[in-house]
């Protein structure tokens, strides 16, 4: 009898601003991706704290031996794009304490607009920008935003009281990046959730 390796688990990125809403993005997601059945852990990184894995542990969505910390040490993007070394043993050990592990979430500490995820990796990233950094972030064109297979534009809910041209940022960001995927979300009150499910569903678990 010849031994099957099982298939290795998706793995996403998802990056951002500090304060754009990445971690409410993923607390969010969790209870969406479970009950469509994925089986799913994530990897959190930090400059010099574990709070944002500490966060999702005490949240109650996820069992907290699915959640692993990554120390940055130095600036959030070294360890997601120039030496994504320790974040790839973290899913590893992941997907040996959980077999049949379907998707690993890989959270950025809070950078800067040049932000961008190795391949080495993950297989596909989300970018999280909100609308209180403003309007212009779009045409800026950083990296980040330019090259993330996904693009969500969060706390929506806020542009009439900062002073925001909600859909003129949506039409930027979808004329910016030639016509790949936006999505605004209000992560707070569950707003584009599902869409944002759903990409991830098409993209890496190749659901309907």
């Amino acid at each position: 009898m010849t031994d099957v390796t099982p298939a290795s688990a998706a793995r996403i990125g998802i990056g951002g601003p500090v304060g754009s809403g990445k971690t409410a993005l993923i607390e969010r997601l969790i209870p969406v991706l479970q009950a469509r059945g994925v089986d799913l852990a994530v990897i959190t990184n930090d400059l010099v704290t574990k709070e944002d894995a500490e966060r999702l542990r005490r949240s109650g969505l996820i069992d907290p031996s699915r959640v692993e910390a990554v120390e940055a040490g130095a600036c959030p993007h070294t360890v997601i794009r120039e030496d994504p070394t320790l974040n790839i043993a973290a899913g590893d050990a992941l997907e040996a304490r959980f077999p049949g592990l379907q998707l690993l979430v890989f959270e950025s500490g809070g950078d800067n607009l040049a932000s961008t995820f190795s391949l080495d990796l993950v297989d596909w990233w989300i970018f999280v920008i909100d609308v209180a950094g403003g309007d212009d972030i779009p045409r800026k064109r950083g990296p980040g935003v330019l090259r993330c297979d996904l693009l969500v534009i969060n706390k929506i809910d806020l542009a009439p009281h900062v002073g925001v041209d909600l859909d003129g940022m949506l039409a930027e960001a979808a004329r910016v990046r030639g016509g790949k995927p936006v999505i605004a979300t209000n992560a707070r009150a569950g707003l584009g959730i599902d869409q944002v499910a759903d990409a991830i569903g098409r993209a890496v678990l190749f659901t309907p």
